[in-house]
């Protein structure tokens, strides 16, 4: 990380200033960047070596080569267990990294020089601490379109979706991250009591989020007295850049959390 001008001169942590990206993107455009086919071709050892090393192989010409993608085709023995879809500059995950160790999770996030600057941070904090972090990545990819390329059915335990694009105009609500066609991908790669956690401080988005988990059928709210003694709660307005920037103004968040559950009988 020394001598890299993007990169603090003592944490080795790279500089927001030089990742700095539009607020938002738009989800419907087309964007370029590589797909897995389907979840058992994401390419875990890339995300997570510590887990997933690289092995040693062999070329045509019997010359010994390290091939970064063996373990895409071998059994995954640990999976990811939680995503940040939309997960910015990565505060969330980095909390989330230590208070859930043995977890593999992952941030998703549409814009590059975000996804850049997340990828950065992720590898220089792996290198400040020797044996942490390992547990958490980061992919470049559009969550609305590609959820089932990256998980199979009842895989996830968590997914968050921390103060996502509002998209006010009511022509543009077909953008937003949570509705009810997308809440049945996510109840697909969500395991039965796995948790969807939404915060906004846009009070109407905050309602239509609410609104769109409480009226589908595989998804019931989750109660306050759970709420209140699960650690993740208080990070969804701590640990990011946007539930940081709230508090300091003195908004207000609206927080709707909901289990996935089965089909009434």
């Amino acid at each position: 990380m020394k001598g890299n001008p993007k990169s603090n001169n003592t944490t080795g942590l790279p500089r927001k200033r030089f990742y700095r990206a539009r607020a938002h993107s738009n989800p419907l455009s087309d964007s370029h960047f590589p797909v897995p086919t389907a979840p058992s071709e994401v390419d875990y050892a890339s995300h997570y070596p510590h887990y997933y090393p690289s092995e040693e192989t062999y070329n045509e010409n019997g010359e010994s080569t390290i091939d970064s993608k063996v373990a895409i085709h071998k059994p995954q023995v640990k999976k990811i267990q939680f995503a940040d879809v939309g997960c910015g500059f990565g505060g969330l995950l980095i909390s989330l990294s230590t208070l859930f160790p043995d977890t593999l999770m992952i941030g998703m996030e549409i814009r590059d020089k975000v996804t850049e600057y997340v990828k950065e941070r992720i590898l220089a904090l792996r290198e400040t601490n020797p044996g942490l972090y390992q547990n958490v990545s980061v992919v470049r990819t559009n969550s609305m379109k590609y959820i089932p390329n990256f998980f199979e059915k009842g895989q996830l335990l968590k997914m968050f979706f921390l103060f996502p694009d509002p998209h006010f105009k009511e022509k543009n609500h077909r953008r937003r991250v949570i509705s009810t066609h997308l809440l049945d991908e996510y109840a697909y790669t969500l395991q039965v009591g796995g948790i969807i956690y939404t915060i906004t401080d846009v009070e109407e988005l905050g309602e239509w989020m609410k609104d769109c988990l409480a009226r589908h059928p595989l998804f019931e709210a989750v109660p306050e007295k759970e709420l209140d003694i699960d650690p993740v709660v208080k990070l969804l307005s701590s640990a990011t850049e946007e539930g940081q920037k709230v508090a300091r103004n003195g908004g207000q968040t609206f927080l709707a959390v909901y289990r996935r559950i089965t089909l009434s009988e």
